[in-house]
């Protein structure tokens, strides 16, 4: 009989999944030495030397089921393994697992099962079959109430993935906000929803650049605000003018049609992450070999 913390020492030895590592113990009596070399033999605890390389490209997808809707960003090495049925077939599989839960980190996401163990195992072979290194790196789980709609948009392929949530008008309305959203990047849907401190810290920098221009304070004040108004429309969406009508701003647009936006999510596929430096002729070359 295998033990359990046998098949957990393995996997954090590989990386490998918890069924491969239970194969290997039990094809090797339980010696630890022989199972990783039995593992490694069979091309499955290559995963584990992939955990170091820089995984910012892959794709972001949507899937709404009802009254519910999975966002999710998962990161591939490259962008032709971000187009490899296999990753695209993976990335369904971790949607629709999620989609029925209502967890809240990454860290439980990985624990749920998805019929082939869990997300973590499917990652993990996955990465040990296609080559790269794999990783679910974000998602949010969004339920909706009947009066609302869903509006999503994929902008180049999974690049860019936008959910929005209106209340009081139709799909094709958030859809236009979620559009809009992918063009513009707002980092937050109102003014309500940008953190205090960063705020602060943008009122401040405004406030020194106008004293440095010589300005007397009470002129700098004034100047101050009118410069948070316009900090405001660049990284809010409500507060942005509207692509499709400039002389609108998208809240305006939206209250024109009835509703209110009440939430929105946009991942774009490794932002804020280390790229690669890495020329196209080089990439290809290394998918060849």
């Amino acid at each position: 009989m295998i033990s359990a913390s046998l098949v957990k020492e393995l996997r954090e030895k590989t990386g490998a999944g918890m069924l491969d590592c239970k194969k290997a113990l039990e094809a090797n009596d339980g010696d630890i030495s022989k199972s990783i070399d039995w593992l490694r033999e069979k091309g499955i605890s290559k995963a584990a030397k992939k955990a170091d390389r820089i995984a910012a490209e892959g794709v972001a997808s949507i899937l709404i089921k009802g009254n519910k809707a999975a966002i999710v960003e998962v990161n591939s090495e490259t962008d032709f393994v971000a187009k490899n049925e296999e990753f695209t077939s993976m990335v369904k599989t971790i949607l629709e697992t999620i989609i029925d839960t209502d967890v809240k980190t990454v860290e439980d996401a990985l624990k749920l099962d998805c019929g082939e163990g869990s997300i973590n195992d499917l990652i993990i072979a996955k990465t040990a079959k296609i080559g790269e290194k794999l990783s679910l790196r974000r998602f949010e789980i969004v339920t909706k109430s009947d009066s609302e709609e869903f509006g999503e948009y994929i902008h180049m392929g999974g690049k860019i993935a936008v959910l929005i949530t209106v209340d009081g008008a139709s799909s094709d309305v958030a859809k236009d906000c979620a559009m809009h959203a992918a063009a513009m990047r707002p980092k937050y849907l109102n003014k309500d929803s940008v953190p205090t401190e960063e705020v602060e810290k943008e009122r401040e920098i405004l406030k020194e650049q106008a004293m440095n221009e010589g300005k007397p304070e009470e002129i700098a004040a004034k100047m101050v605000e009118g410069r948070i108004r316009k900090f405001y429309e660049e990284i809010c969406l409500e507060e942005q003018s509207f692509v499709k009508d400039s002389d609108s701003k998208v809240r305006e647009y939206v209250k024109s049609k009835g509703g209110v936006i009440t939430s929105m999510v946009r991942f774009e596929v490794g932002e804020g992450m280390e790229k690669r430096e890495e020329n196209f002729a080089e990439e290809v070359a290394k998918q060849m070999k």
